[in-house]
């Protein structure tokens, strides 16, 4: 079978190598592909592989060959489901590879604020420590999780690993799930609703999938009602956040602080708002990036060829006609 990937330098960059996905098929692979190359690079593919390369009706229509779409990720909003669906396309993801990579990233972010070690090391090494009068000194608030909330919104794989390692640090959970779920053994953990995790948390964290009914969900009317040092982290999708609210209440002082790895436009543009943003981290999409969870993704990907192939096809979304 031919099989194109269209952006794979981000899974592998040189060092988590396609060697097993050789095997399955003719594999060609481009590590980036411009919207105006994806019906070109396709056209007599049989399997594709996409990352965050766009496949709308108009470019799945136009691919009489496909058969098969393999999303190089957990989320799958980048292929129109029902158009492949009308075209007799299967669309397989990866879940389940990140969230210890994912959670780990959040909970740097989160010491980010509550210890400012960069901020610190920074100092020392410009001569601070050295003409101190005394034997310690800090240029920030000096914060301690435990006791503290932890809100999570979304409780999958990702949101119930972050909330985890928040109990690990002494904090309270709690967590907003729009589907029942079973709650975790530890405590203190309380599922509540949308309106009161946002009051009662001390730190958010958004482990949401994108829909259609969330977007910008987090915007001024929810912000507001957060505790005034409060920290928003968001390592989930950018567009959840109404970028020009959070912006507003991060320079009003109406929110402590925020940590994001994405953005509602990737690569960030020069003039997001959130670049000038006052108590603001921002990392470039990389909390899923760890080498042991993209050697994860490589795997499952092959499995999910792998069982294609044999007309058994795994971790397949949307619908199949």
């Amino acid at each position: 079978m031919n099989m194109v990937i269209l952006d794979g330098y981000t899974v592998n960059p040189g060092d988590n190598p396609w060697t097993e996905l050789e095997k399955l098929g003719n594999l060609t692979i481009f590590d980036r592909t411009p919207p105006s190359k994806i019906i070109e690079r396709c056209i007599d593919a049989d399997i594709l592989f996409t990352n965050k390369v766009l496949f709308p009706k108009e470019i799945i229509t136009a691919l009489p060959k496909l058969k098969f779409i393999s999303v190089l990720a957990t989320g799958y909003n980048t292929v129109d489901l029902d158009a492949a669906a009308e075209q007799g396309i299967i669309v397989s993801n990866v879940p389940g590879y990140s969230p210890p990579s994912v959670a780990q990233h959040v909970i740097a972010m989160l010491l980010n604020f509550s210890n400012n070690v960069s901020l610190h090391n920074t100092a020392v090494k410009n001569g601070e420590w050295s003409t101190q009068k005394d034997f310690c000194f800090w240029k920030a608030p000096l914060i301690e999780l435990q006791n503290k909330k932890m809100g999570i919104v979304g409780f999958g794989g990702i949101g119930s690993k972050v909330a985890a390692l928040a109990n690990a640090f002494g904090m309270e959970v709690l967590a907003y799930a729009p589907r029942p779920k079973t709650p975790p053994s530890y405590s203190p953990f309380k599922f509540v609703e949308l309106d009161e995790l946002f009051v009662k948390s001390d730190v958010i964290s958004l482990h949401c999938p994108l829909t259609e009914d969330n977007k910008h969900f987090v915007n001024s009317a929810l912000l507001n009602t957060m505790k005034k040092n409060a920290i928003l982290i968001n390592t989930a999708r950018g567009q959840l956040i109404n970028e020009l609210d959070l912006a507003k209440a991060l320079h009003n002082g109406t929110l402590g602080g925020a940590a994001l790895d994405v953005v509602e436009i990737e690569p960030i543009l020069p003039n997001n708002p959130l670049l000038q943003s006052p108590n603001t981290v921002i990392t470039p999409h990389i909390a899923w990036a760890t080498l042991e969870a993209r050697n994860r993704l490589t795997k499952t990907t092959v499995e999910n060829v792998a069982a294609f192939i044999k007309g058994a096809p795994i971790n397949v979304v949307g619908k199949v006609k």
